[in-house]
């Protein structure tokens, strides 16, 4: 079920909270290792468990300002869908308001946006016509879940431009955003961040099997999986994301801090 309608008890959110803390901060530690993100730019938002019922949905995000390798549980911030910083120290960057909490309002059950930058999804982004080849098993699952946007002209500035980008992922996943990087959304940390890992390596196959020149062998359209359901369903999602951690817990044990 989806945080932002999941209600409890004042002891328990606090706890999940936490939990969410130390997951979202080892996802900007790995993503930072992966040179995923943009200086002190790109963003990822949880939606939180509420307290009680009726109360106002919020998120975690990261403040603007910090590079994501010195991110930790502790310095994440809490926003409410209007922008505004509920608890914790610093701003929340213009841009990130309008792609994450559009995209939380529109579909609740992406209760996890990453917002990121990798060089391979990047680059597919510029193409005048970016496609995921059918090419790797990989793909088999992961092209019933993108779209491309082709139109973008400009960031993500206004609420107008939050909701057209709110709108093309629909019920998707992954969104390849023009000119600009991705966006990949999940029901849960794990599930989102797993995916990202998994459309960055695929593209990175593409793009450096391109180079040779030579076309793509392509699988048959039946092998396809037509999944669009919680990407942690069909792979260990939440395993790869306790690996991160396990060994975050050794070389930067801070970032639950």
């Amino acid at each position: 079920m989806s945080a932002i309608i999941r209600s409890l008890s004042s002891t328990e959110a606090e706890i999940a909270e936490w939990e969410l803390r130390c997951d979202m901060a080892a996802v900007f530690r790995e993503s930072a290792r992966m040179g995923w993100n943009e200086q002190i730019a790109n963003h990822n938002s949880i939606m939180l468990p509420q307290r009680h019922p009726g109360e106002a949905p919020t998120f975690l995000i990261n403040p603007r300002g910090w590079r994501f390798d010195e991110l930790t549980a502790s310095s994440l911030i809490v926003c409410d869908l209007d922008g505004n910083v509920i608890r914790g120290q610093g701003e929340l960057r213009r841009v990130a308001f309008f792609i994450h909490t559009r995209i939380h309002v529109a579909n609740p059950a992406a209760t996890c946006v990453l917002h990121v930058h990798p060089q391979y999804l990047t680059a597919l982004s510029l193409l005048e016509e970016p496609e995921f080849e059918l090419s790797h098993f990989n793909n088999l699952l992961l092209n019933d879940r993108v779209v491309f946007d082709t139109n973008a002209a400009s960031g993500a500035n206004s609420f107008s431009e939050g909701d057209r980008i709110a709108g093309l992922l629909g019920n998707k996943s992954i969104l390849v955003m023009g000119h600009h990087g991705v966006t990949v959304v999940g029901p849960d940390i794990a599930s989102a961040f797993d995916e990202l890992y998994f459309a960055e390596r695929t593209t990175m196959y593409q793009m450096t099997a391109w180079t040779s020149g030579r076309k793509l062998k392509q699988l048959p359209e039946t092998s396809r999986q037509n999944f669009n359901g919680p990407w942690g369903e069909r792979l260990d999602a939440r395993m790869h994301l306790d690996a991160v951690r396990r060994v975050l817990d050794r070389r930067e044990p801070d970032y639950k801090s």
